[in-house]
């Protein structure tokens, strides 16, 4: 039966050649988006050969921007920028407003007008956080309080440029540009009131989004994340979680007008402050490193080479801006921010190349009439060429570092006091997510030591019991379980002592025990009351819970099932032979199971 097959060949084609390229990219040493735009550029209409369709691409493409974004939000750590505030926050927008400036000289300098300026100048002005990462990783300066710093300023200016993307719709009409009847997707609608009221209507709209997603997101999300982590399955774990960043993506868009980009961005950063965090992240990781190829494919595809040969000064001069001006302005503000030349070398490497918001405020502009189709190319002719070359500004950055330390030792000690103590900022704020992380994972170790039944579950299955448990509470003489009641769940005693009252004997347990779980086992109701001693602590495994687990994990279930037979026949003993002894001093066991 025939059929439109455009979406198949589309994905087919852009992976096969993305992978080729991107491989070969690396090979090279170069970064594999490099090898992507390349196989935008040969499947694209300005090259010969098959064409791919440009308009389904542009819709898979908005996928990669939502999950891109969603990322960034994912990533972002308030206590990171705030450890590196004192440069990061200045330095970057500094510096963005120094590039958009030089880009919006080169503009009027090309006769293309104030708005075309912005946009391409604030094109200009963010590095990408993709190639940032890679390079550091590399280098292995990911850690370092350089690295930290670098990544800081790229964290304000991902921030920066999510404003740009709200507010660049509203100003549009003012700049010369239109917005689109769906407004551009960013958050404004076509209208002919003015600009501050346009302006008021759009941060009102976004002001609303951002209070909504910051109040009700930290209490909805990580709730309904641990509901279905508790099920224990992997792919509605990363459905759930691409629900969340395409649900909240298209669900701000159609309520409060603004971007997708900026609706997934706050569900990254609603996500990012929850426990779920690094396991969100790691599950929705091949999807949106998936579709961010298709991204960087389908903006290839936009590229005109000829631009090269037709406008070989013009791309110099955006090369030049990219490399040359943004690095020297960063330094200078790192200088004047009184920190030390290595710092102000390594992060100007680091912004001396452009990525992925660089395409989406590019499109931004090409949408609204703002920038010409040739200020696209230019910018796609920028990131390619600064991408590529990017290895070599770091080399030469380490080679200009360990030469200043060699000749002229003065200079490299310049702000190495301020730096210190930004070191020590750092060092703290990493040494608060450590002790986070150790008390969890104590959390963890002192599950399985006060019950040693759950050492056969591996540390994912423990983090999984811990969202399972509901915790309780009872004070001496209040009665837990009554005889005759329904079998509610599997109790496990963290603190404290109880006592259960057989009809012929007691049993003492203490700190360690479980009990309940022969109820659950036979499908009886209780058969004995039980009775707190102390004041007690519970982690209750309920029974719907109590049944999916231990059905997934046979062992656990035989164990269970092993300590229940074994507390059945000590019953049964007991009932059989007199005590004597004190019942309760009798009676009185180390961490088992008990009848209930």
């Amino acid at each position: 039966m025939p059929h439109d097959t455009s979406l198949l060949a589309t994905l087919s084609i852009a992976f096969v050649l993305a992978f080729g390229f991107g491989f070969l990219a690396d090979r090279l040493r170069l970064p594999p988006l490099v090898g992507y735009l390349v196989a935008g550029v040969l499947v694209g209409p300005f090259t010969p050969g098959f064409v791919a369709d440009g308009k389904l691409a542009l819709e898979l493409a908005e996928i990669g921007v939502i999950l891109l974004m969603f990322g960034v939000g994912l990533h972002f750590s308030a206590a990171d920028l705030m450890a590196v505030k004192g440069i990061a926050i200045p330095g970057a927008v500094g510096q963005i407003i120094i590039a958009t400036l030089m880009g919006l000289g080169l503009a009027l300098y090309w006769d293309w007008g104030l708005g075309a300026g912005i946009v391409l100048g604030l094109s200009l002005s963010v590095a990408s956080t993709v190639v940032l990462l890679k390079a550091l990783e590399e280098r292995n300066l990911l850690q370092t309080p350089n690295g930290r710093i670098a990544i800081g300023w790229l964290i304000v200016e991902d921030l920066a440029m999510v404003v740009a993307l709200v507010l660049l719709p509203a100003f549009a009409g003012l700049l010369g540009g239109t917005v689109p009847a769906d407004g551009g997707g960013h958050g404004a609608a076509p209208t002919d009131a003015p600009v501050w009221l346009t302006l008021a209507i759009t941060l009102g709209k976004v002001g609303l989004f951002a209070a909504v997603a910051l109040i009700l997101g930290p209490r909805i999300v990580p709730w309904l994340l641990a509901q279905v982590a508790r099920t224990g399955s992997r792919e509605l774990f990363t459905l759930a979680v691409l629900a969340i960043a395409m649900g909240i993506a298209y669900g701000s868009a159609q309520v409060f007008g603004v971007s997708f980009a900026l609706g997934a961005f706050f569900a990254g950063v609603v996500l990012a402050e929850s426990r779920f965090s690094h396991k969100a992240a790691a599950d929705s990781l091949p999807l949106q490193d998936a579709f961010s190829v298709i991204f960087f494919v389908s903006v290839g595809m936009l590229f005109d080479p000829s631009i090269l040969l037709r406008e070989p000064l013009s791309v110099a001069a955006v090369l030049l801006t990219i490399i040359v001006g943004k690095s020297l302005v960063a330094f200078a503000i790192v200088l004047a921010l009184g920190y030390p030349m290595g710092a102000g070398l390594l992060i100007s490497a680091s912004l001396a190349q452009i990525g992925e918001f660089s395409f989406i405020l590019v499109g931004l502009g090409i949408s609204m009439n703002l920038l010409p189709p040739e200020g696209r190319d230019l910018v796609l002719a920028g990131a390619l060429l600064s991408i590529t070359l990017n290895p070599l500004v770091f080399a030469a950055v380490e080679k200009a570092t360990a030469r200043v330390k060699a000749q002229r030792p003065d200079w490299s000690n310049y702000g190495q006091t301020k730096f210190k103590r930004l070191t020590q900022q750092i060092n703290s704020v990493r040494d608060q997510m450590a002790e986070r992380e150790k008390a969890h994972g104590l959390q963890v170790q002192k599950l399985v030591e006060t019950f040693p039944v759950l050492s056969r579950l591996g540390k994912d299955e423990l983090e999984r019991l811990l969202l399972m448990f509901r915790p309780a509470a009872a004070v001496p003489g209040e009665r837990v379980i009554r005889s005759g009641d329904p079998a509610d769940g599997m109790y496990f005693l963290a603190s404290g002592a109880v006592e259960v009252q057989l009809p012929d004997h007691k049993i003492k347990l203490e700190t360690g025990a479980f009990f309940g779980e022969m109820a659950l086992l036979s499908g009886r109701r209780r058969s004995a009351d039980i009775t707190a001693l102390d004041y007690c602590q519970f982690l209750i495994l309920e029974r719907r819970d109590f049944n999916q687990f231990t059905r997934q994990h046979g062992e656990l279930r035989a164990a269970i099932l092993e300590k229940a037979n074994q507390r059945r026949k000590m019953n049964q003993a007991a009932k059989e032979k007199p005590q004597e002894t004190e019942p309760e001093e009798a009676a009185t066991v180390t961490p088992t199971a008990t009848p209930s």
